[in-house]
């Protein structure tokens, strides 16, 4: 029995390895021999990664896998990679075609490590089946001397696919290359900058108009050779990082900003970016809102930032969420007014009043005659007791005689 255990649980590890839904992205590796150049390697191995879904009018991100690179001479100064890959897809089209930028080369350094860049593919409205993209050539080279390439060809014949499904496009992440600079325009060796950040933005699960809806944003820094670092002046006391998205729909504002707090900061080093940032937008009527990710800033204000990233204009991914009508709004009511009347009873109401006599001591003016209880009890309650015994009696004797009218009218 013990055998037969250890087998069935051999086997179903076997099962859940092997299920095709396991896998949340499809990979593929291409050859590639390479010539010319500032990168002595003569043949690479390049991966393309893409989601094993994507929907049909929407947007998904492919992933260049550059692999480690050679310099044959090292650079002066601190640069990047920059990789051109030139692509070929079926179903689809490729949103931001050209040079990207890749993995950081340290100056004085000849190793450079492996990094990733991204193409955004858009998937043509009602296609159907799958996308097929096609790695062709790969052009690499340094920022610094875009110029000067090493130039990289495939004899490969394979494509990578990308099924096809009927998603709403509406959730998840989306890798959003960001264009960073810093506030002075110029001077400081690392910007500007491409920062590829993986955006994940959950809309609210319900909303209604007039009424704050409050979006969670959050980022990772995608690929391991990219960072964002502090440049000289930046803030460390209490710097912000400040998230802008974009809206349409449901009479929302066109930007809605959230922001939160940065830790530590060094001058020099990257910043970590918060886990979560919370923006808050407030739809004026009911309906879709869709929303895209939006520029940011790091600093201690939002309009005048220490760093600013922009955002694409195309190709991001849309979040939606719906807007209901307003709860607990008052209703105003009126009573119509009746323009006939009839003859009502009188309703007569017979009052008993009780007076408990006051059991107050009167007191003798200091030095002076006893003048019983007249120096300060006012008048002799009697009367009091007199006067309302005849109003009541009074009042029951007119309810009588009303009644007796209004009976011989009716």
């Amino acid at each position: 029995m013990g055998l037969t255990g250890t087998l069935a649980i051999f086997v179903g590890s076997i099962f859940v390895v092997s299920t095709p839904t396991a896998a949340l992205a499809a990979t593929k590796q291409f050859a590639y021999t390479c010539s010319g150049g500032p990168f002595s390697n003569t043949s690479i191995s390049v991966g393309l990664t893409a989601p094993d879904t994507a929907t049909a009018g929407q947007t998904f991100d492919l992933t260049v896998n550059v692999p480690a690179l050679t310099l044959t001479t090292a650079p002066t100064t601190s640069t990047t990679v920059q990789a051109t890959l030139a692509l070929t897809p079926t179903g689809g089209t490729v949103s931001d075609a050209g040079a990207k930028t890749g993995a950081t080369v340290t100056s004085g350094q000849t190793t450079v490590p492996a990094g990733n860049v991204t193409y955004k593919i858009a998937v043509t409205a009602g296609a159907t089946g799958k996308v097929s993209l096609k790695p062709g050539e790969l052009k690499l080279a340094l920022t610094s001397a875009s110029t000067t390439q090493t130039t990289c060809t495939t004899t490969s014949t394979e494509v990578l696919d990308v099924t096809i499904g009927t998603g709403g496009g509406s959730g998840g992440d989306d890798v959003v290359e960001y264009d960073c600079d810093v506030a002075s325009g110029g001077g400081d060796a690392d910007y500007p900058a491409d920062v590829d950040i993986k955006v994940t933005m959950t809309p609210p699960t319900s909303a209604t108009a007039n009424a704050d809806a409050s979006i969670t944003w959050a980022g990772v820094i995608q690929s391991t050779g990219q960072s964002l670092k502090a440049p000289t002046g930046f803030p460390t006391t209490s710097p912000k990082m400040f998230v802008t998205v974009k809206a349409t729909g449901a009479g929302t504002p066109a930007t809605a900003t959230g922001e939160a707090t940065l830790g530590t900061v060094t001058i020099g080093q990257a910043i970590t970016l918060p886990t979560s940032v919370t923006v808050k937008i407030k739809p004026t009527t009911t309906g879709t809102v869709t929303l895209t990710a939006g520029d940011l800033a790091f600093g201690t204000s939002a309009s005048s930032p220490a760093i600013k990233c922009l955002a694409p204009t195309t190709g991001l991914k849309t979040y939606t969420f719906q807007v209901g009508s307003s709860t607990g709004t008052p209703t105003t009511s009126s009573t119509p007014t009746n323009t006939t009347s009839s003859p009502k009873p009188t309703k007569t109401s017979t009052a008993t009043v009780t007076v408990t006599p006051s059991t107050k001591k009167s007191k003798t003016p200091k030095a002076g005659a006893d003048t019983g209880g007249g120096g300060e009890a006012g008048p002799d309650g009697r009367m009091f007791i007199l006067t309302g015994t005849a109003l009541v009696g009074a009042a029951a004797v007119g309810g009588l005689v009303m009644r007796r009218r209004n009976a011989t009218r009716g």
